[in-house]
């Protein structure tokens, strides 16, 4: 028996229309304004609304190595509630994902546990040290990049083999842009205005966008597709601008929490901690103008677990890393869209059109013959983003007592329901 939705409205060519869906055998067999129910089960959306399943293209799922922070069935469920129906997931990993052998151990943990579907990165180098190169050539089957994300690659002349060689194999560097000679030791926030109030060490800006910098003039040497990750300051935007205007295949994504917060946000708690920090008021407004303009391409969560105790030590203390994939879109939605500072259709594109076209990735669109991967959004929904029901083991966001106007009800992952919440 297929499954048809009916009474919502369906995000199509940049705008929704009331149309009903029909599924069958995890495929969208037919999109109409009105389809016939006998032969399938019917779900009533009550003019909610269905859009292409989210994508998030950096997810750390934290196993194998750390499965005490997340697993992959855990961080696929946290996934699934947050309307995400693809995620790729990021290799600092026990082992590092940087050859056949530890690459399987992570897609068996794949196969077996996730909810959704997991793309998995491979390193850029081996063991994520910065050294040499792991095996992308053997990689490049499984993998939608290449990626060292936690750290940047230090060596100019190792990023330039490592461009050349994922070049030639159709793949992208994915890069975590990080100049350790310009950061301070001990850094717990940004260099700015509330770091000099409170008396703690920053993060120099140049650290991010100087790295960038390099890595646009070894694209323009190589040709190498280039994914500049988790973009926090205004200086890359300006870079990642420039370069597209050239016509480098060069992309990019920020967070959630950069578009939506500022340092002066900051508290001392370890669910303000996090690579790159949040930023001035000035790089959170460049990022929404990079985001309106196209700069920006996708908007990512860098959803990042670690325990309580991990998190538990205040800013100067607590790891790097937060969590967002249950509370992303509620929290676009009321702090970007409501206040009409950005269209939705352009959140959705971010969020669901550009990653899967950058990373080559199925589906995308509400169409005959595409997956069913659809997910269904509630924008009258008013809530508080409350951590302890993430179904994530991590419990750290900022967002934590948020109060929010829309919610993900449901989610569709090859046409099977993977998260459902009742539908008012």
């Amino acid at each position: 028996m297929g499954l048809l939705l009916t009474g919502g409205s369906v995000f199509r060519d940049g705008g929704f229309q009331p149309l009903d869906i029909a599924i069958s055998q995890g495929r969208i067999v037919s999109v109409s304004p009105s389809l016939p129910r006998e032969g399938s089960a019917v779900l009533e959306l009550n003019h909610c609304f269905v859009v292409p399943g989210f994508v998030d293209v950096h997810v750390h799922l934290r196993e194998p190595g750390f499965s005490y922070k997340e697993t992959v069935a855990s961080g696929t469920a946290a996934a699934a509630a947050g309307g995400y129906t693809a995620v790729c997931a990021m290799p600092n990993l026990n082992p590092v994902p940087d050859g056949p052998e530890s690459l399987d151990q992570e897609l068996a943990a794949i196969r077996r546990d996730a909810a959704v579907h997991v793309y998995p990165y491979g390193a850029i180098t081996q063991g994520e040290r910065g050294e040499a190169l792991a095996d992308l050539e053997t990689m490049a089957p499984f993998v939608p990049g290449f990626s060292d994300d936690g750290r940047g690659v230090q060596s100019g002349e190792q990023m330039r083999r490592a461009m050349l060689l994922a070049k030639k194999l159709d793949r992208p560097i994915v890069a975590h842009c990080e100049d350790e000679s310009l950061l301070a030791k001990g850094w717990c926030v940004h260099d700015g205005d509330f770091a000099r109030a409170h008396g703690l060490t920053g993060n120099d800006p140049a650290s991010e966008w100087r790295q960038v910098e390099r890595d646009l003039r070894l694209v323009r040497e190589t040709g190498c597709r280039y994914h500049v990750c988790h973009v926090s300051t205004k200086e890359s935007v300006a870079l990642i601008r420039a370069a597209k205007a050239e016509g480098l295949p060069v992309t990019c994504e920020t967070g959630p929490h950069y578009l939506c917060l500022c340092d002066q946000d900051l508290e001392d708690h370890g669910r303000f901690k996090m690579n790159p920090p949040i930023r001035s008021a000035g790089d959170r407004e460049a990022l929404i103008q990079g985001l309106l303009d196209g700069t920006v391409d996708c908007i990512a969560t860098d959803h990042a677990p670690h325990s309580a105790e991990e998190k538990a030590r205040g800013l100067r203390g607590s790891l790097n890393g937060v969590v967002g994939l249950e509370c992303a879109f509620p929290v676009l939605y009321t702090a970007l869209v409501k206040t009409g500072r950005v269209p939705l259709e352009i959140i959705l594109k971010a969020l669901c059109v550009n990653p899967r076209r950058i990373f080559k990735l199925p589906g995308g669109t509400i169409e005959e013959g595409q997956p069913a991967d659809l997910t269904v959004l509630s924008l009258d929904c008013p809530g508080v983003v409350d951590p302890e029901g993430f179904r994530s083991l991590g419990r750290a966001t900022p967002f934590e007592g948020w109060r929010v106007d829309a919610a993900v009800v449901m989610t569709l992952c090859d046409g099977k329901i993977v998260y459902q919440e009742d539908v008012e």
